[in-house]
């Protein structure tokens, strides 16, 4: 059984029921998730050993995160225990063309508070044949950014296959910061992830024809943006997810793989969405899962469409899927008929 780790923070996410708005809401719904989870959520349901790191409190709420995660077979061993609090976002659902809304109450929490040596890298990658993270994690602050720097480093050494997602948050840093800590990184990795505009955001690099907030999206302006990070830093290979907004209750969805010769394109799915969060997290998993299982380039690069397409239809972070599932729809079957 291929192993899998991810790095980052688990949060406990609060939402106002269906689509209501923050200011009617009397009560809230929990979920627990965050971009480097969500990964080990998706690997694990996909047969994968699959661990999660972070720090925690050690008080029950801590706990409450290491228990959503166990109970899908994530690895939790790695987890420390420590600090003071567990992040928090809030999230409003946005129907139609009303967007959603995402406020952060995670300053402050154990896994910003971390620094370098808390974690035996090579005790925690040995024997693992993927590690992945996140741009949220090293915009937590100066402390995480390092600790990223030495789990990257301790996997070159280790042999292990580094991916990375650029996930910009302008809430948690700065264009410019955002830039210098992620260049000090991309040495070490070897598949890189990015949504329509990181890349723009974190780098510079722009996709001519495309206008995002419209929801025109130029598959040759992509292109173009994959085979420049390629050339800037060496990568074994570029996916980008391809969002196309008509409002926020329906987007079209796809993704393009380009591996340093060829550039692959998956098939494009029209989503009508439950649930948006997590949906470049699941792609991320579906590509790992596709790479690691022995698929080519395009088959991978379907998996992980077609996994993330599923993803948008179930409430939470987490990717609640099975293979068989994803395979199925990557077959064509995309009519929701009721299995009996």
């Amino acid at each position: 059984m291929k192993k899998a780790v991810t790095f980052g923070e688990v949060m406990m996410r609060l939402s106002p029921p269906g689509h209501g708005r923050f200011v009617q809401a009397d009560s809230f719904d929990v979920v627990y998730g965050g971009g480097e989870a969500n990964v080990a959520v998706s690997l694990a349901n996909f047969g994968l050993d699959a661990h999660f790191v972070t720090k925690v409190p050690s008080h029950e709420i801590g706990q409450c995160a290491v228990n959503s995660l166990r109970r899908f077979g994530v690895g939790t061993d790695y987890i420390l225990r420590g600090g003071d609090r567990l992040g928090i976002y809030f999230l409003e659902h946005g129907a139609s063309q009303r967007p959603s809304k995402v406020i952060y109450d995670r300053a402050g929490s154990s896994i910003s508070q971390v620094e370098p040596g808390e974690f035996d890298w090579h005790t925690i990658l040995e024997g693992a044949d993927w590690f992945h993270f996140t741009g949220i994690t090293p915009a937590l602050g100066d402390g995480p950014a390092a600790v990223t720097l030495e789990a990257v480093k301790a996997a070159k050494e280790l042999g292990v296959t580094v991916s990375a997602d650029l996930n910009y948050r302008k809430k948690l840093w700065s264009q410019e910061q955002a830039n210098q800590v992620m260049s000090g990184l991309m040495p070490y990795v070897d598949v890189l992830i990015a949504n329509e505009e990181d890349a723009e955001k974190v780098f510079g690099i722009t996709a001519g024809e495309s206008n995002i907030t419209e929801g025109k999206l130029s598959e040759e302006g992509y292109k173009e943006v994959a085979r420049k990070l390629v050339g800037r830093f060496g990568f074994k290979k570029v996916a980008i997810t391809l969002r196309e907004s008509i409002s926020a209750s329906i987007n079209n969805w796809s993704g393009l793989l380009y591996n340093n010769a060829e550039f692959y394109s998956s098939q494009k799915y029209s989503i009508h969405i439950v649930d948006r969060v997590g949906g470049g997290d699941s792609f991320c998993a579906g590509l790992i899962y596709g790479l690691l299982s022995g698929m080519s380039d395009q088959e991978a690069l379907e998996f992980a469409a077609a996994a993330s397409c599923l993803k948008h239809t179930i409430f939470g972070d987490y990717n609640l899927v099975t293979p068989e599932e994803v395979k199925t729809l990557m077959a064509g079957d995309g009519s929701g008929r009721v299995q009996r």
